[in-house]
């Protein structure tokens, strides 16, 4: 065989020759190329760790004055005149592997989503717009959740955020039971429990953050969720997946009183001094 082809190789540079010798680069990678195309990190977490591993999937609610008393700058906090009610802070896939960060997503991919996420997702961070926050929790958790069909695109993701936004509406449920936004009536985590149990399952968690005087500030509420968004799923507070954001704020001690703040748009981190 050499023989026939030697003379077409006579004439031709050291470099192409080289090229020659070089293994199939198309048949030695493809299993790489493979894996990544569909979300996954190469062919060693593919013999490790199931597409889709996750089981359960947190719909984290902020309440807008709590946050403001998470961040050490009180310049960065930003709460928009049109929000006076608990806003989403993410839908996470909890212990999650093999995500892709690799789908980008584009505003005309939730534009006919954007006044509803602009009410019930705002940022409210001086530093961050409104799109760049959905973009982030998109790339960071919505492509993990994306294997699950009804949420696989971006416009699919935020349309059952909002979904459950809308039927966890835990103001009106709290409003009901009179546990209302107050700088002086405190709140234990038991009968706040009493109140959502009913709404939320047995699951759900309380979290607060400690405040400049160090009080106990409820901060938001995690809402344990199965493949298919219904409620009873085993979550322990503090499992974290690939992709959960680096953990803000703490279960509210148990028996320690703690303050449900009002939102003050004009002095959002000092609403009650």
């Amino acid at each position: 065989m050499w023989r026939s082809v030697l003379p077409l190789l006579v004439g031709l540079s050291p470099a192409v020759l080289l090229l020659l010798q070089l293994p199939d680069f198309t048949v030695t990678q493809g299993p790489h190329l493979e894996d990544y195309k569909y979300g996954r990190q190469g062919s060693e977490w593919h013999d490790k760790k199931p597409f889709c591993s996750w089981k359960c999937i947190l719909l984290t609610l902020q309440w807008p004055a709590g946050f403001c008393q998470s961040l050490n700058n009180e310049s960065l906090c930003m709460i928009p005149e049109t929000i006076n009610n608990w806003t989403i802070h993410g839908l996470w896939p909890q212990r999650a592997f093999g995500c892709c960060d690799c789908w980008p997503m584009f505003r005309s991919d939730i534009q006919e989503l954007e006044a509803e996420l602009h009410e019930h997702w705002p940022s409210l961070l001086t530093t961050r717009s409104s799109f760049y926050f959905w973009k982030e929790e998109w790339e960071k958790h919505g492509a993990c959740a994306a294997c699950v069909e009804g949420m696989n695109s971006p416009l699919q993701y935020f349309k059952i955020s909002l979904k459950l936004r809308r039927q966890f509406d835990i103001h009106s449920v709290l409003e009901a039971a009179s546990v209302t936004p107050s700088c002086e009536r405190p709140y234990k985590v038991s009968e706040v429990k009493q109140v959502l149990a009913p709404h939320l399952g047995q699951d759900h968690i309380i979290q607060c953050v400690t405040d400049h005087k160090d009080r106990e500030v409820w901060f938001q509420v995690k809402i344990p969720l199965s493949h298919n968004l219904t409620m009873g799923c085993v979550h322990h507070d503090g499992d974290s997946g690939d992709h959960h954001p680096p953990p803000s704020g703490h279960p509210c001690p148990p028996d320690d009183p703690f303050y449900y703040f009002p939102i003050d748009h004009q002095r959002p981190q000092r609403p009650c001094d």
